[in-house]
């Protein structure tokens, strides 16, 4: 795959010349356990960003440990929403 290849956000679906690595149970509540990290989605990193000025890692590993939960989350489908109208190649200041 060619470095200027876009890929899609796993959870805006935008397409995205990088993506970042989310893990579905934040790693702070696995490493300390040294338990295996868990899945992981690749997604844009206005997403990402979104997520953890949203919420914060016990609610996250508890409770919207999973793609479908933070896409169902009334918060999220708000962001997601507005964000799916953004220019993919512009950086996107992200709101608590």
């Amino acid at each position: 795959m060619s470095s200027n290849q876009h890929k899609q956000c796993e959870l805006c679906q935008r397409e995205i010349e990088h993506l970042t690595i989310h893990h579905l149970v934040p790693r702070q509540n696995t490493k300390r356990k040294k338990q295996d990290p868990g899945p992981t989605a690749n997604i844009c990193s206005a997403c990402h960003r979104q997520i953890h000025a949203l919420f914060d890692n016990k609610v996250l590993a508890r409770e919207l440990n999973t793609l479908e939960k933070l896409r169902n989350e009334p918060q999220m489908q708000k962001f997601l929403a507005w964000v799916r109208k953004q220019d993919p190649g512009k950086r996107i200041a992200v709101h608590c």
